[in-house]
């Protein structure tokens, strides 16, 4: 099956260059639902890419009636944050001319109360399909409104032009699915929203992190957050709806890398999500387990003063409340002999993300420890 390639200009820069992306859209021979997946919108969290262009070779070997529904593909979907460095360093997970994140740029839709509760009365008792149709023209038309401003003559930021630029593109899917990696030296799991435990399972990774608020305006979290509060807002009617509309990111590996085993990993979880979800028939649905733990259970150990890392322990190593993690050797200026410090675990749990460098100041971040219990 051959995709169909659209092009998707972004913006122009000084020079007159414009920059652009490209979007690879299977669509199947049966009518379903639409899925979106992107990757490397950090610059430096490339490993998505790889698992994008194998995805795209995968599907273009798979015969169109085994696809049900659209997958729509697009790898370096940012291309302004992909090619920006600092020395050898792929530094692009922030605008380097606003400083802002470019995960935490994204329109959300937030209805009021009253907005809210209107839509509820109106659709109590509707089915569930009737309530996605209804409730997805009410984002889109807010969506518009908010486009609209680009045609202003006072213009607007950079990362807003890119934001509507991205979120065309997914705010009409039912999955939407962003690869990610750490910045830094981390494990493979998926980031999933509150009641799709199950969901999160599909992608079969050892831990599956729940994120329970929302206004922190990251690409999955704008796209699937007005979905839970209108959940929510079903829920205090004593109207339970658990709507097929799903978001999530999956964090795969390290930064600058392309991991082979990531790589693997992120392409069969992908894979059999898809069959879950009965989108791809040309694979069979794998039982899957995953450890399912809030964000909460991440300590992020920063360093208490400043100096060198040493001795610290690896990706993936459990450990328990009081044995060592690493040490720091600090230097002064006091006429004093350099000092090691050692700096213990707080919980029982495992490595979940190391720093990439092995300097600090203080106050810089060290590593993660996961609580498993």
């Amino acid at each position: 099956m051959i995709p169909s390639i659209e092009t998707i200009d972004l913006f122009q820069l000084a020079s007159g260059d414009r920059l652009a992306i490209q979007v690879y859209k299977f669509v199947g021979a049966q009518p379903g639902a639409k899925v979106y997946i992107q990757a490397n919108l950090h610059g430096c969290e490339i490993v998505g890419n790889a698992v994008v262009h194998q995805l795209i070779e995968y599907l273009s070997d798979v015969d169109k009636g085994a696809i049900a529904g659209e997958i729509w593909l697009v790898p370096t979907c940012n291309p302004l944050g992909t090619n920006q460095r600092g020395h050898f360093y792929a530094t692009g997970g922030f605008h380097s001319y606003s400083g802002e994140d470019w995960n935490r740029i994204f329109w959300e839709y937030e209805p009021t109360v009253d907005e809210l509760s209107q839509f509820v009365d109106k659709h109590l008792g509707s089915d569930e399909a009737e309530i996605i149709q209804a409730y997805r023209g009410q984002i889109l038309a807010a969506f518009e409104k908010e486009l609209a401003k680009q045609n202003h003559p006072c213009g607007v930021s950079v990362p807003e032009y890119f934001r509507g630029k991205l979120q065309c593109l997914c705010l009409d899917a039912d999955y939407v699915i962003d690869i990610h990696s750490s910045s830094n030296d981390g494990l493979d799991f998926v980031y999933y929203f509150p009641n799709r435990e199950t969901q999160a399972s599909w992608f079969n990774f050892d831990y599956s992190i729940l994120l329970t608020q929302g206004g922190d305006y990251a690409f999955d979290e704008a796209f699937i957050w007005p979905w839970i509060v209108l959940e929510k807002a079903f829920a205090e009617t004593g109207q339970k709806i658990k709507l097929a509309v799903d978001g999530c990111t999956l964090e795969l590996g390290s930064g600058m890398k392309m991991r082979p085993s990531s790589v693997a990993k992120g392409l069969a979880s992908i894979k059999n999500y898809l069959a879950h979800r009965g989108i791809l028939s040309a694979e069979i649905p794998e039982a899957t387990t995953t450890k399912c733990l809030p964000s909460g259970n991440i300590t992020r150990y920063r360093a208490t003063v400043g100096g060198m890392i040493g001795d610290r322990l690896p990706l993936g190593q459990a450990v328990k409340a009081g044995e060592k993690l690493y040490d720091i050797l600090s230097f002064n200026r006091q006429g004093k002999l350099p000092k090691v410090t050692t700096i213990n675990s707080m919980v029982d749990g495992i490595v979940f993300d190391l720093a990439i460098s092995e300097s600090a100041n203080q106050g810089e971040y060290v590593m993660s420890v996961l609580e498993t219990n």
